[in-house]
């Protein structure tokens, strides 16, 4: 059962790669990304890395891939022009893609030559009875601890100075005043007024 599902998601996560980089359209693009993304996940926890595979659905899937699909719906894509820089850029794209190809060989070779021993490199294989999550939590929360705060910290004061950077005060337009906005009585707010007909209302 575990093989079947390993060469079923393998598979999948193949042929949606695939159909990511050869699609037309975009949007079409991403959803096949998503595919791949949800797969992905699979793979990861039948070979026990649980945290790995949440880490995909809940921040690729549900944050990066949602990103990508909102800009490309609202951009206005002209996809002549995205065939023609698709045409230009493709010797590059080959390049690349055999260097990709060129370290799959080689990593096939390695997983062949023999698993890595992990008593002689020093890497603690885990307790058993531990899942992958418990193992990262404990490992994150006690020894690492203060770099994940630090990272935190880090991450609060990007987003404080991106909120800065763009906001800016547009010229005409008179800012907010929360104080008067709720110290405002009901008799302030609403008039009541019974104009004639055709003379419209007087402000």
């Amino acid at each position: 059962m575990q093989v079947f599902a390993f060469y079923l998601f393998a598979a999948i996560v193949i042929a949606s790669g695939a159909f990511t980089i050869l699609s037309r359209n975009p949007v079409h693009s991403v959803l096949w990304l998503i595919l791949a993304f949800f797969n992905a996940a699979g793979l990861m926890v039948l070979v026990g890395a649980e945290f790995i595979a949440m880490l995909l659905v809940i921040v690729y899937v549900g944050a990066v891939a949602v990103l990508f699909l909102f800009v490309v719906m609202m951009l206005d894509i002209d996809f002549a022009e995205l065939r023609a820089g698709f045409a230009k850029n493709l010797p590059l794209g080959v390049a690349l893609a055999l260097v990709f190809l060129a370290e799959l060989v080689f990593g096939i070779g390695a997983w062949q030559a023999g698993g890595l021993d992990m008593a002689e490199s020093g890497v603690s294989p885990g307790r058993e009875g531990v899942s992958n999550i418990q193992a990262v939590g404990e490992l994150l929360y006690s020894r690492y601890v203060f770099l994940f705060e630090a990272a935190g910290v880090i991450l609060l004061v990007a987003m404080v100075g991106a909120i800065l950077l763009t906001h800016r005060q547009r010229l005409g337009v008179r800012p907010q005043n929360v104080a008067r906005q709720v110290s405002r009585r009901p008799e302030e707010a609403v008039r009541n007024t019974n104009p004639e007909t055709g003379k419209g209302v007087s402000l």
